[in-house]
């Protein structure tokens, strides 16, 4: 039996593409409809394009503000001229979750094969916020949320979560 509680998260979600609008943002709203129903709170949702400074200029602003506990972004990891998420918040990140990219692209491999060497799906922390960066595809974000990223959210989750971590991420 878990003897701890739930601690629900202000969860920011940025959706990086320079051709979805929120009536075709399935990959956001995914990511959004998830983790309100995992109980945490949308913080903010919002959609800018395959642009690096636009992109870092958001995710700044998430991880400048305390309450805001996560970020996850979709779109703009993968390998064309345009994608440039990796390189918009790796500059942010005070560390890098490297644990996060590899088994991401482990579960990948098992659902698209060698295609998953093209992700460059990654996390880490900035400012004491967690940022993971996710595909832009809707089924690589439920991918990521449901074998990933929903029990390191989630504090009952044992033996080590990254919720039980937030306390000392400023030391």
């Amino acid at each position: 039996m878990n003897d701890r509680r739930f601690i629900p998260l202000a969860i920011a979600v940025l959706t990086v593409s320079d051709t979805r609008t929120e009536e075709t943002d399935t990959s956001g709203r995914l990511l959004a409809e998830r983790l309100q129903r995992a109980g945490h709170r949308l913080a903010e949702k919002r959609i800018v394009p395959d642009d690096i400074y636009r992109i870092r200029a958001v995710v700044s602003g998430w991880i400048a503000d305390p309450e805001i506990n996560a970020v996850l972004t979709t779109g703009g990891t993968g390998v064309t001229g345009r994608d440039g998420t990796p390189e918009a918040v790796t500059p942010l990140l005070d560390k890098v979750l490297d644990g996060f990219g590899e088994v991401f692209r482990m579960i990948s491999y098992r659902q698209i094969g060698t295609s998953t060497i093209q992700s460059r799906a990654l996390a880490g922390v900035a400012n004491g916020t967690y940022v993971f960066c996710l595909p832009g595809s809707k089924n690589a974000c439920a991918t990521a949320w449901d074998e990933l990223i929903q029990a390191q959210l989630d504090y009952r989750t044992r033996p080590c979560n990254l919720v039980e971590l937030m306390g000392r991420l400023h030391e």
